[in-house]
């Protein structure tokens, strides 16, 4: 089997760590292997394959002569924005894991289970974006019931959990609750949110938008549309759940006028969907919970139900682990389509 030599920017952080687990897992055929980071963590060991490298410092310079032919960025978009272009000059298609590319018209957003004919548009820009978590795992479960019913319009509440801030945010909350059983709470640090985390929910993620929405929101509504090709309405509002790991949506979804829902079709097109699992089984107490998803690569639904007043209107419970599904391992699928294409 051909090997391909793969860059990872962001190497020290929780989704670069992820990316070298799922690449192990799924025995990604990795060449030669080069993890990058800031200054502040050049030097450092990560372990893949049984192997130790070190991790360099990300410079301007540092693709130069190095052959790599596939680069995964997961160091913040301001990162990306300045040194995608020298890995891309390089040789590499970059795969983005940063929202800095996602709506740009030449870059395509890819998810591999609904959009993987995308992807041959990366030579455009040398560059592949990677959607944002809680995206991907909603157009997951959209995909197939768009197919069947045509969808008219999607409201969508996220429970996201601590993980979607990276290290910092899942530190913060272990560390608020350690300070409520110490009796502390009262003097816990307040850094990752804009308010403590523990014992408590936060309606808010990323910046406000002049509509009175904020970023997150809005990057689900335009990246829906971008991902499925699609016009139909998008509507979020996006939580902080006091969660270490996997993020949870409930999803409300209109169809087509006209349409009057079989639940029975809506759960055998979800089962019968990569990478989805159904769970729902509401009497004996099965359904999706983040410790249901959680270091897992699929997309866990249930809670299917009809609406009790409008027969085209579907309600839907999903969870997936933000990590993996909504970053590593979306990410490490995108190269993998990718090379089939090149094969």
């Amino acid at each position: 089997m051909k090997q391909y030599n793969v860059a990872v920017v962001g190497a020290s952080g929780a989704v670069g760590e992820e990316l070298f687990r799922v690449l192990e897992e799924v025995k990604f055929p990795v060449g030669k292997l080069l993890p990058l980071a800031s200054a502040n963590s050049a030097g450092s060991i990560v372990e893949f394959n049984g192997k130790n490298y070190t991790i360099e410092e990300l410079t301007e310079t540092v693709f130069e002569g190095r052959g790599i032919d596939i680069a995964f960025f997961s160091a913040g978009g301001n990162i990306s924005a300045k040194y995608a272009k020298y890995a891309v000059e390089s040789g590499a298609v970059v795969i983005d894991n940063t929202s800095h590319f996602r709506m740009v018209d030449a870059v395509p957003l890819v998810v591999p289970e609904v959009n993987p004919e995308d992807i041959e548009l990366w030579e455009d820009t040398g560059i592949i974006a990677n959607p944002n978590c809680s995206t991907i795992q909603m157009v997951q479960l959209l995909k197939p019931l768009d197919d069947l019913y045509g969808i008219k319009r999607v409201d969508v509440s996220t429970y996201q959990a601590t993980s979607g801030a990276g290290k910092a945010g899942m530190e913060e909350l272990v560390r608020q609750m350690q300070d409520f059983f110490a009796f502390k709470l009262d003097e816990t640090k307040v850094e990752a949110f804009s308010h403590q985390i523990a014992l408590n929910v936060i309606p808010h993620i990323d910046t406000p938008q002049a509509n009175g929405y904020t970023k997150e929101e809005m990057k689900m509504v335009l990246e829906t549309n971008k991902i499925m090709h699609s016009n139909f309405a998008v509507s979020a509002t996006c939580v902080r759940v006091p969660v270490l790991r996997s993020h949870s949506e409930a999803i409300t979804i209109r169809f087509k006028e006209g349409v009057d829902i079989s639940v029975e079709k809506v759960r055998e097109v979800l089962k019968d969907f990569e990478n989805v699992v159904l769970v729902d089984d509401l009497e004996n107490n099965k359904y999706p919970m983040p410790m249901t998803a959680t270091d897992t690569d699929e997309t866990y639904v249930g809670r299917i139900r009809k609406d009790i007043f409008e027969p085209n209107v579907l309600h839907i419970w999903g969870v997936a682990d933000q990590v993996r599904v909504g970053a590593a391992t979306n990410s490490v699928r995108i190269a993998q389509k990718w090379i089939e294409l090149e094969d």
